[in-house]
């Protein structure tokens, strides 16, 4: 590809305004000399003339510094060296001064033109390292291709001043991902853009099309994703070394970090399906052994009744249907825990909230659990002067009655189960504690999840579903609930209210 006619025209009037600066100099330091020559040696006017030289060389092209050391040379010759005002190529002394100063300003110029360039591309690598660096922590800490395309785009705009866009293969379709604010990608350049991208599999290098569009793929280890858009004035041959090796490398690591989010989005898919399945057998083993143990025994009283009734006594008649009339409850109760996990879950659970007293709950809790508890020994201990608080009354009473309920499964039967209240930093503390033998440390994270009971003790019947649903009603409430093993022998389970009704509280659970 060749210039256009605009970088011609500013490349011929950079270098003339470089020329002019370098007649200008050696103007100013033939001034110099001049005021200078009746008190040094002509000999020492030389200096000046090479430390205009230099100055040159750091500041302008090398071809305008060249023009310094000729002039110089010239003007030094003509007015320094006698006969002065003329040029007597015939002298040897006249001769070795003007080659000598021709030398030495070229290799000081040579010199300091590449120790300049050296020093301008150190400072460019610097620049480029920091900038892929930033871009590097930005695309760590990105989790979506739009962030990703987002950062990588902005990194361009920084470094190169250029405007970019980036396109992603989605659904098998080429589709704009992230662009500047001020670029417009015509119809004829998404062709092209296209093309790019279809050739990217059998190339190693961007690709130039026209005189501003650059386009570099966007690599994985598999395949190509997409493309790198650049629009910029420079064709092939002028395009920067370090913008195309800046442009190559933001587009390697955005194909590296988009591999990242693709994996980790595959990962998390593959996790929730394995959870899922787990839920699933979860719920299969807990529903086939729940629901068909109790209609099991229920079935079998009633054919027992109903086939041998006339033979059976009163007392084993209705020892017969106490059984029954137990494994039914124990069956409705399983039903009304799955319909209440369920709404939970559905956020269909609207609390009606309403200023309680603590010590209304708890009876009401003992009351419901007085069957149960025949003959166990409850202790409460309550805070004096405990304020009302917002609390959906039904609700909190099932989270108590499932908290008194498990302290009686898991805990010896002589042993007092424990009930305290007492307010703290405005929040309402209620515990449930018994004397069991607790929790393993590592288990105690999991024993709110759905359908999950520990290993022993064994022989303990529960769906896994009544700390579940304590724990959804609490976070509805705006509160907190945790369990833990006392240093003291036993276990407690803990529950935090707020004093005053939370922003949430009495919308959807």
């Amino acid at each position: 590809m060749g210039f256009t006619l605009q970088q011609i025209q500013h490349a011929a009037s950079s270098r003339f305004v470089h020329h002019l600066a370098a007649l200008i100099a050696l103007g100013a330091a033939t001034v110099l000399c001049e005021l200078l020559s009746p008190f040094l040696l002509h000999i020492n006017l030389l200096m000046i003339y090479l430390v205009t030289v230099v100055i040159a060389a750091l500041n302008l092209h090398l071809q305008s510094a060249l023009v310094t050391v000729v002039g110089g040379a010239l003007i030094y010759n003509y007015l320094y060296i006698a006969p002065r005002y003329a040029f007597n190529f015939e002298e040897k002394e006249y001769l070795a001064t003007f080659f000598g100063f021709l030398v030495t300003g070229v290799v000081i110029s040579s010199l300091t033109k590449h120790t300049r360039d050296k020093g301008m591309m150190l400072e460019l690598r610097e620049a480029e390292t920091a900038n892929l660096y930033e871009l590097s922590r930005k695309l760590a800490a990105a989790c979506t291709s739009q962030d990703i395309a987002d950062a990588v785009i902005n990194t361009i705009e920084g470094c190169s001043k250029n405007r970019a866009a980036l396109f992603l293969e989605i659904d098998g379709r080429l589709r704009q991902t992230a662009t500047s604010s001020d670029l417009l990608i015509t119809q004829e350049q998404r062709q092209l853009i296209t093309k790019a991208f279809k050739e990217a599999a059998t190339s190693e290098s961007g690709y130039q099309y026209g005189n501003s569009l650059y386009c570099e793929p966007i690599r994985t280890p598999s395949r190509v994703i997409g493309i790198l858009v650049i629009n910029a004035e420079w064709s092939q041959e002028s395009t920067p070394d370090h913008h195309r090796r800046l442009i190559a490398s933001c587009a390697d690591q955005a194909g590296m970090a988009l591999e990242r989010v693709r994996l980790v989005h595959e990962t998390e898919l593959a996790n929730n399906e394995m959870a899922r399945q787990k839920l699933e057998r979860a719920l299969l083993n807990s529903v086939s052994h729940d629901l068909r143990t109790p209609l099991a025994t229920i079935t079998g009283v009633i054919s027992s009744v109903l086939d041998e009734g006339e033979l059976l006594d009163s007392w084993t008649r209705n020892e017969l249907l106490e059984n029954a009339r137990a494994e039914a409850e124990r069956l409705n109760c399983f039903v009304g825990k799955l319909l209440d996990i369920t709404r939970l879950q559905a956020h269909a659970v609207v609390l009606k909230i309403e200023l309680c007293d603590v010590q209304d709950l708890i009876g009401c809790a003992l009351t419901a659990m007085q069957r149960l508890l025949q003959g166990r020994q409850v202790q409460i201990s309550q805070a004096e002067g405990l304020p009302l608080v917002p609390m959906d009354m039904v609700l909190m009473n099932q989270v108590l009655v499932n908290l008194l309920d498990n302290a009686h499964k898991y805990s010896p039967p002589d042993r007092p189960i424990q009930i305290a209240a007492r307010c703290n930093e405005g929040q309402l503390v209620l515990q449930v504690i018994d004397q069991g033998p607790g929790v393993p440390e590592h288990e105690l994270v999991k024993i709110f999840d759905k359908f999950y009971r520990i290993a022993i003790p064994e022989g303990i019947k529960g769906t896994g579903l009544g700390l579940s649903i304590c724990h959804g009603i609490v976070e509805a409430h705006g509160g907190s609930i945790y369990a833990e093993n006392l240093q003291s022998g036993g276990f407690c389970i803990t529950i935090h209210l707020p004093l005053q009704q939370s922003n949430h509280a009495g919308d959807a659970a």
